[in-house]
């Protein structure tokens, strides 16, 4: 359940409701009150909003990184938070992105996949010791460089640190997923 209030849209200021309106039609999401997601909490604060949903907007169009090491990325943050709704939402668009069901699978447990494609690899060394170690040793560092560039390491790891954001917020506020989805994770 939601720790949420409901509030309806005529309620929202004219920032807010400004902003309310830009989400739904870049997300493609009919009028019908709360947004779901992470993005209700972030009309709390229009402002706030805007310049989270600005950077989100970077990381869904504009990076140097594929779409797969992306969503690779915020499996492994969204199993590391254990985020339900981050999870449902970005399973679907990893396959879609070409990950494996196998390596989606091992992660959702909270395994170490076997890769096929040393760039997954480096993907999941990278975010996998950031969010454990809260460090990346020079042999990780060096191989992601050497894969996806200063830019492109520079890119996942601050998209390790939004999608962290964004699993705080999910779980803080107990976002639910939408009627009938069943939770990726045993709840707590």
């Amino acid at each position: 359940m939601s720790r949420l209030s409901e509030i309806s849209y005529d309620d929202l200021s004219d920032e807010q409701q400004a902003l309310y309106n830009k989400i739904i039609k870049t997300r493609d999401i009919k009028p019908n009150g709360q947004i779901g997601g992470p993005f209700d909490v972030w009309l709390l604060n229009a402002e706030m909003g805007k310049r989270i949903t600005g950077m989100g907007d970077f990381f869904r169009f504009r990076t140097s990184v594929d779409r797969r090491y992306i969503e690779l990325t915020i499996l492994v943050t969204g199993q590391f938070w254990q985020a339900q709704f981050e999870w449902y939402a970005h399973e679907p668009m990893a396959l879609k992105a070409g990950l494996p069901r196998e390596v989606i699978d091992a992660i959702k447990v909270g395994n170490t996949p076997l890769f096929e494609h040393e760039a997954d690899r480096i993907t999941f060394e990278l975010c996998r010791e950031l969010h454990g170690n809260h460090q990346v040793s020079d042999e990780t560092f060096s191989a992601a460089v050497g894969e996806f560039g200063e830019q492109g390491v520079a890119e996942l790891i601050n998209l390790a640190g939004y999608y962290t954001m964004v699993s705080m917020t999910l779980n803080t506020f107990q976002v639910p997923l939408p009627t009938g989805s069943q939770y990726p994770f045993t709840p707590n």
